[in-house]
């Protein structure tokens, strides 16, 4: 009987959709900035509809127990009386995991710990 190698795969990992709208609203968080459902779409070419479902993913413990703020913007009376109102959505760690990854950070020499905690805005 003789045996087949089997060829290693160089498959890539490709991020999901949900991780993929955790870093971006993680990365406009530490810009202040916060992004609609229009934007992110945008940003991200997913559907709005599935953005809104993965932000409700995202509060859940499996997924990382981040806290999902959400508040209404402000561009002027005119267009929200015309086209409803427009919410706007910002993510964070939520105090558990934080908490979980404290160690990880005491660890880092100070010059890494900064350049990676240091946002391109």
């Amino acid at each position: 009987m003789q045996r087949i190698k089997k060829a290693h795969s160089t498959r890539t990992r490709v991020a999901s959709q949900r991780e993929v709208l955790r870093d971006v609203l993680l990365s406009a968080t530490l810009c202040g900035s916060w992004l609609t459902l229009r934007e992110l779409s945008q940003l991200t070419r997913f559907g709005e509809a599935s953005i809104s479902a993965q932000l409700r993913h995202l509060r859940q413990p499996k997924y990382g127990s981040y806290v999902v703020e959400k508040r209404l913007r402000r561009d002027g009376v005119l267009r929200d009386a015309e086209r409803g109102a427009t919410w706007e959505y910002r993510v964070r760690r939520g105090a558990k995991a934080a908490a979980r990854r404290r160690w990880a950070r005491k660890a880092l020499p100070k010059n890494v710990a900064a350049a990676m905690a240091a946002p391109a805005c």
